[in-house]
């Protein structure tokens, strides 16, 4: 495992875009700007089955350099998207992780993100944590406000339901509240964003879909596109 890679342009950008709105849906949040979709083996490395992560983290670093790199005053050299073994590097570097973690198939989660993105990137993040699935409906409002007043990509992972989800919008219905997820479960060589919403890695799911005996941490970047290119 490398130390990081640059910026990769041969990764599709923005999976969610032309994503049909679920019924009866008339308005809905989104990330501001632009993100590369990060997946299982999508540099060459499989990581299936620990990964998802780590590439969910990836997607993220993804957005903030993205955004900085609009930024006509930004002549230094960006910090690269840390690969696997970067991101365990750095976790034992602050003392969040044993060394025996390093070169390991040991999951990342929202805390670890949060750490990363603070540490790499200088960005703060915020944890939300969710005691159930049940419970989502009750912070709907707090990824609202996220995604209008911030409109940063979310990291999304739980205890049940490990899975780990970048959360890219949110919409309501008068009877439904749906969020945006990009998954980077995804094995393969991806090359169309239709197809990939056709297979569902990029979905509106709603609220009742997620796993009620499963706690969920969220991840929210505590920056926006506009702070960033300032900075």
């Amino acid at each position: 495992m490398g130390g990081g890679r640059d910026y990769i342009c041969d990764l599709l950008p923005n999976i969610h875009r032309g994503l049909q709105l679920p019924p009866e849906v008339s308005e809905a949040y989104h990330v501001v700007g632009d993100y590369l979709y990060y997946h299982y083996g999508c540099d060459g490395f499989d990581d299936r089955g620990w990964g998802c992560g780590y590439r969910t983290l990836m997607t993220l670093c993804s957005w903030i350099r993205g955004q900085l790199r609009k930024s006509q005053a930004t002549s230094i050299s960006l910090p690269p998207v840390p690969s696997h073994h970067r991101i365990q590097e750095i976790l034992v570097e602050i003392g969040d992780k044993e060394k025996d973690f390093l070169n390991s198939k040991q999951w990342i989660g929202s805390v670890e993100v949060c750490h990363i993105l603070d540490t790499v990137y200088d960005v703060p993040c915020k944890i939300i944590h969710i005691n159930s699935g049940k419970e989502l409906y009750e912070n709907i409002n707090s990824l609202v406000d996220h995604f209008k007043i911030r409109g940063s990509p979310v990291m999304m992972g739980g205890s049940t339901d490990v899975s780990s989800k970048g959360i890219m919008g949110v919409c309501k219905s008068a009877t439904q509240t749906y969020l945006l997820v990009v998954d980077p479960h995804f094995w393969g060589e991806a090359t169309n964003a239709a197809l990939l919403q056709a297979s569902e890695w990029a979905k509106w799911q709603p609220l009742s879909d997620f796993n009620e005996s499963s706690f969920y941490n969220v991840c929210l970047p505590q920056c926006t596109a506009i702070e960033l290119i300032n900075k």
